[in-house]
């Protein structure tokens, strides 16, 4: 038996979020990618696997007509709020805004150049706009109703405008003289979609009244209206390049041409969910669906028709659009004469919330979903293609199950309809039926070993075992499937299902705070497990041992022997319900989701939870655990489908790689250190995302001549992110004393080398600045105190100029030269104090120890109040020391401070001053004066 490696992590690799609500839409003119309203919001969507590229907010408003400039480069809004903005869809930003019509806008349409916007009023107004200068160009009125569609004329020689209205009219307006051209009252109804032949001299109209007219544009006469006998909601011109046209022309047809008439052919869909081709000269349908895709239950059949549709000019795919939010994508085939129109793709919008999913097939491409629908949607996980629909159940479906059988790939499914069906994925519709249940069927289990049978749980309280022998091979009839086991099982709903490897046992967990485990075919009790406090949602066997694991809405899950129903371990973690929970691992991990929109990875043996994953916003419902469990899907009540991969591997490759490349990058930036290349060893730094040697290099660097310029060099190839990384640096940096002041050196540099309209871009600057300023402020306090503190030097300055000095003849010269010799002393302790590297003052105001590097300056400034002094120290020091008890006054009122003391300076003072050369004293004081007055400055 080989070892079992324990999975570590899962990624997120796939996710199929909702994008589309209804309403207004846009789709690129190379069919890449669509633009959707989804409530408040428009999602950029990839149009090849329906996966969200971008969301674009919007002003908290409904979304009600949306817009794409010809370049794709642009995206055009309106919301209930009246607003307009225009978007650029490389930044997805708001370029400019404005407000439009009096009403809410209906539509909007951008004309061939990309210049000129029209918009379409509820207050029966139309307005085209300057793109550029966001001002009103055109003001159109006439229509007596909300104007319901618009487009502008396809030549861009021709400024003309076409408008539709719920007055059954449409006009024709000419930009260049500002009037309308024509009113078209052909129709008895709302006109809702306008196409232009290639010539630009035909007009296609299609209404609600169930005509298509055609109107010539030189005359605005119309030529021909067409019966179609359905409410049209959009019509698509077919170029003569187009495969549709390429099909039809080895296609016979009856000749009926009308003279007068051009020849064109045209597509319309409408309230019956059926595409059909039209052409104009002889008024007739060639081509019309046998059966509509559209898939919804006879109670909403106002959701099974057409709401919109679109011929992509890259790929001459036809995109046609659901009143349920799908997006179907149609391309032409001919095969042997017969013109067909195959479905090559699906894309759901909206998927309401996601009741139960599970993988399909051998090879688990498919992934069947139950929603809160009465459909099963079957999607192709590697395009998220809905590839087909199962319909059949009358109310939503509540849970499903998959396998394979006899080379079949079956699905077994409940519904809140009180029956189960059983579906042939293949054939792609139902083939058996069971009804008994009186109740919703909650849970629904196969069989793991024979697959001859499945089990079905029901709100009515009982479990029934169906039997699936006898099933025809065909699937021409639908079988009728009968229960051949029945057992009163619980005292609430049946919640979750679960059937041993073997297929001896099933347990069930109910509302009932209960999970019981019966044999079966006959369905006899065998033991009943109790302890939880609320109820029991998933119940699962393990695949190796004879245990069952069980999740419950008292937020803990709970392992169970089976030979005696003891309670073996409890997991805690979940902050809320939890709703499933399944093995993986060969029984020695599982996963479990719950209803705060959590996923778990716990290990069995030591109780521990490895990892949590956070990628819903709502409860998670589903859980779907691939065979090798390399894979799994979650889905939930916020309408997402997330894929999961297991990355325990290659996360352990990456790790492996990383540090092998930090290694050698580690070595190129000791080189480049080494080297004193030091724009390529920050960058380097920044690369592996060290700060501490990044520090280390920036306070190299101070010491440095010229430290600045070499700053500016590095800081040169900086981008927006890489500034934001330093920013972060730097914050951390200034929140600790000894590394303030190489933090604030870059600070300044950076200040000095980004332009504030770069700033303003870095994402999260004002968060950063906001941690950068307080530290700052107390930093540049502390230093202030300090330098304050250095002015008792110019107090006692001040005041010793005010002594008006006398010497006597006798000791003159023997003053002079001791007092020369203390100058000399002096001067050495200054410059012995500027060699110092880092010292500390003590601060005779607070008696407190600043930092080394801090007082650094503050030293500094204290050596040049020295020298400023120097000259009065001459004079002063010429005095006669005639009185011993003086000369220790003199000692104790000069002290000065050094790096951990006060430094001592005598001054003599004398009681019987000589008589000096008052004018040479008087010079030598105010000389002093003056270099103290200049320091100060």
């Amino acid at each position: 038996m080989t070892s079992v490696t324990l999975k570590k992590n899962y990624k997120c690799v796939q996710s199929l979020q909702q994008f589309y609500s209804g309403g207004p839409y846009a789709v690129s003119s190379d069919g890449s990618f669509l633009a959707c309203a989804c409530n408040e919001t428009i999602k950029i969507v990839d149009a090849s696997n329906a996966s969200l590229k971008s969301t674009i907010e919007g002003d908290s408003e409904q979304v009600t007509a949306l817009a794409l400039s010809p370049n794709n480069s642009l995206l055009f809004s309106a919301s209930h709020s009246r607003q307009i903005r225009v978007w650029d869809l490389s930044t997805l930003k708001s370029l400019r805004s404005w407000k439009a019509n009096e009403g809410p806008v209906m539509g909007l349409a951008c004309d061939a150049s990309g210049g000129l916007l029209a918009t379409a009023g509820a207050d029966r107004k139309v307005q085209v706009w300057d793109v550029d200068g966001g001002f009103c160009t055109h003001y159109f009125k006439g229509h007596k109703g909300v104007v319901t569609s618009i487009m502008f004329h396809p030549d861009p020689n021709r400024l003309i405008l076409f408008t539709g209205s719920d007055d059954s009219t449409a006009r024709v307006w000419d930009l260049t003289s500002k009037k309308c051209l024509a009113t078209l009252e052909k129709h008895q109804s709302t006109i809702t979609s306008f196409a232009v032949s290639l010539d630009g001299w035909t007009l296609i109209s299609a209404g609600r009244d169930k005509v298509a007219n055609l109107w010539n544009l030189q005359d605005f006469s119309c030529m021909i209206t067409i019966p179609t006998f359905e409410a049209l909601e959009a019509v698509c011109l077919i170029g003569p390049d187009s495969p549709f046209n390429a099909c039809f022309a080895s296609s016979a047809h009856p000749v009926n041409k009308r003279s007068g008439v051009p020849s064109i052919n045209f597509v319309t869909v409408g309230e019956r969910g059926v595409v059909r081709i039209w052409n104009s000269d002889r008024g007739l349908c060639i081509f019309e669906q046998k059966c509509s895709d559209v898939t919804v239950s006879s109670e909403k059949e106002s959701q099974r028709g057409f709401i919109s549709a679109f011929i992509l000019p890259s790929s001459h795919e036809l995109l046609c659009v659901t009143a349920d939010q799908q997006f179907l994508i149609y391309s032409p085939h001919e095969s042997e004469g017969i013109f067909r129109l195959n479905l090559t793709k699906r894309l759901v919008g909206y998927n309401e919330e996601i009741a139960d999913m599970k993988f399909l097939g051998d090879d688990e491409r498919f992934l069947a979903v139950a929603t809160t629908v009465e459909q099963v949607r079957v999607y192709d996980l590697t395009s998220m293609s809905c590839t087909y629909v199962l319909t059949g159940h009358t109310e939503i479906v509540l849970c499903l199950d998959t396998c394979v059988s006899s080379g079949r790939e079956l699905i077994v499914t409940g519904s809140k309809d009180n029956s189960v069906r059983l579906w042939d994925s293949h054939a792609r519709h139902c083939i058996g039926v069971g009804v008994g249940h009186m109740g919703a069927v909650g849970a629904i289990a196969f069989s793991k070993k024979h697959l001859n049978f499945f089990v079905s749980g029901s709100s009515d309280r009982t479990l029934k075992v169906w039997s699936l022998d006898g099933l025809p091979d065909n699937n021409e009839e639908i079988f009728n499937l009968k229960a051949k086991s029945v057992v009163a099982a619980h005292d609430k709903d049946i919640n979750s299902l679960a059937i041993a490897p073997n297929d001896s046992l099933v347990c069930s967990g109910s509302q009932d705070r209960t999970a019981c485990i019966w044999r079966l075919p006959e369905l006899v009790s065998v033991v009943t497990l109790r302890g939880h406090k609320r109820g029991i949602w998933s119940v699962e066997f393990s695949p190796v041992d004879q245990c069952v694991i069980t999740a419950s809405g008292d937020k803990t899950i709970k392992i169970w022997a089976i030979s005696d129903g003891s309670c073996l371990k409890t997991f805690e973690g979940h902050t809320s319900s939890v709703i499933r929970a399944s093995f993986i691992t060969r029984g020695t991990q599982f996963i479990s989701c719950g209803a705060d929109g959590l996923v778990k990875l716990w290990t069995v043996k030591t109780s521990e939870c490895i990892a949590t994953y956070d990628h819903h916003e709502d409860k998670v419902w589903a859980l779907a655990i691939g065979k090798r469990t390399e894979m799994l899907a979650t889905g939930g009540s916020d309408a997402i489908i997330n894929l999961w991969h297991d990355s325990t591997a290659s996360d352990k490759e990456e790790a492996f790689r990383r540090e092998e490349e930090g290694v050698l990058r580690g070595q190129e930036l000791e080189n480049a250190v080494l080297d004193e290349d030091y724009t390529r060893a920050i960058q380097i730094a920044f690369e592996l995302q060290r700060p501490h040697k990044l520090f280390e290099l920036f306070r190299e660097l101070c010491s440095k001549e010229e430290p600045k310029v070499l700053l500016e060099k590095a800081f040169h190839s900086f981008g927006k992110e890489e500034f934001r990384l330093l920013l972060e640096y730097i914050r951390e940096w200034n929140t600790k004393p000894k590394l303030c002041h190489i933090a604030q050196f870059v600070l300044t540099a950076v200040f000095t080398i980004l332009p504030p309209t770069q700033m303003v871009e870095i994402k999260g600057i004002g968060e950063l600045l906001e941690g950068i300023i307080p530290y700052s402020q107390r930093h540049f306090s502390r230093v202030d105190r300090l330098e304050r503190s250095t002015y008792l030097l110019d107090y006692m300055l001040t005041s010793m100029s005010v002594i008006e000095p006398k010497l006597s003849d006798g000791n003159l010269s023997q003053n002079i030269e001791e007092n020369d010799a203390r100058d000399v002393s002096i001067e050495a302790a200054a410059e012995e104090e500027e060699k110092l590297k880092e010292g500390v003052f003590a601060e005779q105001e607070a008696g407190q120890t600043e930092d080394k590097t801090g007082v650094l300056s503050s030293k500094k400034k204290i050596s040049r109040n020295l020298r400023g002094i120097e000259p009065l120290l001459a004079g002063v020091l010429n005095m006669q020391n005639s009185n011993q008890d003086k000369l220790e006054m003199r000692k104790t009122s000069s002290k000065k401070r050094k790096s951990h003391k006060l430094r001592e300076s005598e001054l003599v003072v004398g009681d019987d001053l000589t008589e000096v050369n008052q004018e040479d004293l008087k010079s030598n004081i105010s000389s002093s004066k003056r270099k103290s007055h200049k320091l100060r400055g």
